[in-house]
């Protein structure tokens, strides 16, 4: 689906934008800029993109975001909105006619919106359906946990919760189906672990970050993602990635890393490896985290890390085919 021109107003925004000041800055923007805001949102970014003067084409997966825009009233056709992933940039933009961007913010992860949303099932803070899926369509939390088998639960927990006792919550996960709410996976968690109440952090947590980022393909998606940035980014466009936890930072720092030096380097046992590429990227950011007035107003901002690099004038990378 093509974009969908609509304009802005002023509506509550019930999530907090994380690193904003950072991101825009990194951004630097000019009135007339063309901006790609990869993870809309509540429009938080949106917002101070827009106040910079530049266009903003904004894809979201989650239908409820897309939707939640669309009374939008003050400035125009400045903001295209996307019902897509951030997987589909490229073909996104190309159907808008729009071969290049000069900057793309991404906002990574779970938003406080549909953390807040029992019945979207992302967290079990209170009870709702085991449910996980941010496009609201194709297979659901309680669909792996009650469908696939020990094995595949076990690697799940452990590549993306980084779980250690992942056999011994894969073997009770087993056990207890069916699985129905949010209540019943956080149940066997704790139970499997030996929660008791009162402890510094629920063992759940780990476990349900896993299962989200399954569920929700996240890794692949931020690839893909990456990719298509480095694609649609202009000669000294910047690209903006603001993250939330250790394997999502690994990936945008690896990405940045190996496109600023023209790819893999050697080792201090081996001699450097020639350069496969001329550099995607001329300048790149060490890692900006929130300061200490920012997490007392925000206490998300505490895990965010943002990461930010200058597009060079040398040809995108060949990463494999895109998402379409």
């Amino acid at each position: 689906m093509s974009g969908v021109p609509v304009a802005t107003a002023e509506m509550a925004v019930p999530h907090i934008p994380v690193l904003l000041d950072e991101v825009i800055e990194a951004a630097a923007l000019q009135p007339g800029d063309l901006v790609i805001d990869a993870t809309f949102g509540a429009g938080g970014y949106t917002r101070r993109l827009l106040a910079s003067g530049a266009t903003v084409h904004a894809f979201d997966r989650d239908p409820d975001a897309i939707k939640a825009a669309q009374d939008w009233s003050e400035l125009g056709t400045r903001l295209i909105l996307y019902p897509r992933r951030f997987s589909e940039l490229v073909s996104g933009m190309a159907e808008a006619g729009i071969a290049s961007v000069q900057a793309i913010v991404f906002d990574i992860g779970v938003s406080s919106m549909q953390l807040d949303q029992r019945e979207r099932g992302f967290a079990f803070a209170s009870d709702g359906p085991l449910d996980m899926r941010m496009s609201q369509d194709g297979m659901s939390a309680a669909d792996f946990l009650n469908e696939a088998d020990e094995a595949e639960i076990a690697d799940v927990l452990f590549t993306y919760g980084e779980e250690r006792q992942s056999r011994r919550i894969a073997r009770a996960v087993k056990a207890a189906r069916p699985l129905v709410t949010t209540g019943d996976f956080a149940g066997v968690v704790r139970r499997a672990l030996g929660y008791r109440m009162g402890a510094p952090k629920d063992p759940a947590t780990r476990s349900f970050q896993a299962v989200r980022i399954h569920v929700n393909g996240e890794l692949d998606e931020l690839a893909a993602g990456l990719a298509a940035a480095e694609t649609l980014l202009a000669p000294g466009g910047r690209l903006a990635v603001v993250s939330f936890h250790s394997l999502e930072d690994r990936m945008v720092k690896r990405f940045l890393r190996e496109g600023s030096d023209g790819g893999p380097t050697g080792s201090r046992h081996l001699p450097d490896l020639p350069s496969a590429h001329p550099p995607a990227f001329s300048k790149v950011s060490r890692a900006i985290r929130a300061g200490e007035a920012e997490v007392a107003r925000n206490p998300r901002a505490r895990s965010a890390t943002l990461r930010w690099a200058i597009r060079s004038a040398a040809p995108a990378r060949n990463h494999g085919s895109l998402a379409a």
